[in-house]
């Protein structure tokens, strides 16, 4: 027995993941069609990835004909539909799968059975529209392979001997969630010696893919102990220049919030510092650096207690605007001992 799901999965979300499941429970041979049209907000061969991930051992395939969504949109809106289908299923399918009142008309013209499912969303109270309104506030209707998408990134950068680490592992506990390490510290101690010209690009893609792995892991919010445009930072210190695959890897990457430390506590010298003299210059190259690459940043000083304090509140504001930054804005700096936070 042949079955046919179909929809637009903007975004997939565990309503889906049931009807998919469902579907794949009644019959032995599924597809799935990904429906997407080039005007909406997140790319349609990505909900089609992520329906694959959802979806193994259906056939899985991306509709990219611009249809119209709606039988008022066009007077031949299901002759349109039907020639679609029929280009990817010439014959069947025998049931059609589906929440909506479309199913009958769809299920009729195809010559199928129409099985509807949790018509009334009783079982997975939940629509794409209330997603894209709140995703963070709608965390638990996220499929796993979803919420990389959807988690809010928070990079910790500044100065060395700012308390980076230690603040990036506190807020992660804080907000029971997950963080990523400094790549370039471990893989710098066991070679025993300064960074080489060929180890930037490396590191700037290492600290990425460890970005997107924990993004998997994480609970709404990934905070990052580095990015891309510190390793440029360091690359220029060290070798009067940067290589050209690290500043594409800075121009990559969706952060919602950069948390810069000030220079406002002591010096701790490690084997891996270098730069005791020059904390307050690279302190204001990694403002210019955010200020050039238009994030939105929040500076950060004071005592070791009054850093974590101070980060929590402007995380907790992030979440409070449901992790969005608000169209126009620029980059938001605010100093530590005159306005705080």
């Amino acid at each position: 027995m042949t079955g046919l799901v179909l929809g637009k999965f903007l975004p997939p979300h565990r309503g889906h993941q049931y009807l998919l499941d469902f579907a794949r429970a009644y019959v032995s041979d599924l597809t799935v069609l990904v429906c997407s049209l080039g005007r909406e907000p997140i790319p349609g061969a990505l909900r089609h990835r992520w329906v694959s991930e959802m979806c193994p051992g259906a056939r899985v395939l991306h509709v990219t004909d611009e249809n119209p969504s709606e039988p008022h949109e066009h007077p031949d809106f299901w002759p349109i539909w039907s020639d679609t289908i029929r280009r990817r299923l010439p014959a069947g399918p025998d049931v059609v799968f589906t929440s909506e009142r479309y199913g009958d008309e769809l299920a009729r013209r195809l010559g199928a059975d129409h099985v509807v499912v949790d018509p009334c969303r009783e079982l997975v109270p939940v629509s794409g529209t209330a997603i894209r309104a709140d995703p963070l506030g709608h965390w638990e209707y996220l499929p796993e392979s979803v919420r990389p998408y959807y988690v809010r990134r928070v990079v910790v950068t500044g100065p060395e001997s700012t308390g980076k680490t230690t603040l990036c592992r506190d807020l992660a506990r804080h907000f029971g969630t997950v963080w990523v390490h400094e790549w370039a510290r471990p893989y710098l101690d066991f070679a025993g010696r300064p960074p080489a010209a060929a180890d930037f690009p490396r590191i700037a893609r290492a600290q990425r893919a460890a970005e997107e792995a924990l993004a998997h892991q994480a609970n709404r919010l990934l905070f990052l102990d580095t990015d891309a445009l510190v390793t440029r930072l360091y690359a220029e210190l060290y070798l009067g220049a940067c290589p050209a695959e690290v500043l594409a890897a800075g121009r990559e990457g969706d952060y919602a919030l950069t948390l810069l430390l000030d220079v406002d506590v002591p010096w701790v010298a490690d084997r891996q510092r270098d730069f005791p003299e020059q904390r307050r210059a690279v302190f204001e190259r990694c403002r210019d650096l955010l200020e050039e690459a238009g994030r939105r940043y929040v500076v950060v000083g004071g005592t070791w207690e009054e850093r974590l304090a101070r980060a929590v509140v402007a995380v907790a504001d992030l979440l409070a605007s449901g992790g969005h930054r608000p169209p126009g804005m620029g980059t938001v700096g605010v100093e530590p001992t005159s306005k705080g936070l």
